[in-house]
């Protein structure tokens, strides 16, 4: 969890656009169909913890070419051009990088993007700040950490539709 509720108020985050409204199958004070597996929820938003958020937010902006919605020291937000959700950076305080490359550690989460060329992605990251790990589980996927500490990973996207 967060520490940031044991920290000073901060002002709030600027909201997130509600995504369109789905009609809902059931009539009001009807029980829920056990059939209907359309979920009841929506993403509203991926946030990363980390401790510097105006940082990680640049990175990723850069990486994915997405525009900042809200950047201040506690928490910003980049906006997913594609109308998807947007990603979230929040300060954690004694924020520490997950240690899934030692033997006894393990990653929370990870991101997976999809690129054209890998190597040229790959070389883009580096210069952005990430860092590539000696060790690599796989020849279609290259694992990179972000200036956060994060794992992340790029695939070439002509593996993901076939070509």
């Amino acid at each position: 969890m967060s520490d940031l509720a044991s920290e000073a108020p901060a002002p709030a985050a600027p909201s997130v656009p509600a995504a369109p409204s789905a009609p809902s199958p059931q009539t009001a004070g009807s029980a829920p169909d056990p059939q209907d597996d359309s979920g009841f929820a929506r993403l509203a938003m991926v946030t990363i913890d980390c401790a510097d958020p105006v940082a990680l937010a640049a990175f990723y902006g850069e990486l994915l070419g997405w525009e900042t919605r809200h950047v201040d020291e506690r928490f910003a937000i980049l906006d997913n051009p594609e109308g998807g959700s947007p990603l979230g950076f929040g300060r954690v305080s004694g924020y520490r990088p997950e240690p899934w490359t030692e033997p006894d550690g393990s990653k929370h989460f990870h991101l997976d993007f999809y690129v054209d060329d890998l190597e040229e992605s790959t070389a883009k990251a580096l210069a952005l700040g990430a860092t590539e790990p000696g060790y690599q589980h796989g020849r279609t996927l290259r694992v990179l950490i972000d200036p956060a500490g994060h794992p992340f990973g790029l695939a070439p996207l002509e593996q993901a539709i076939g070509q």
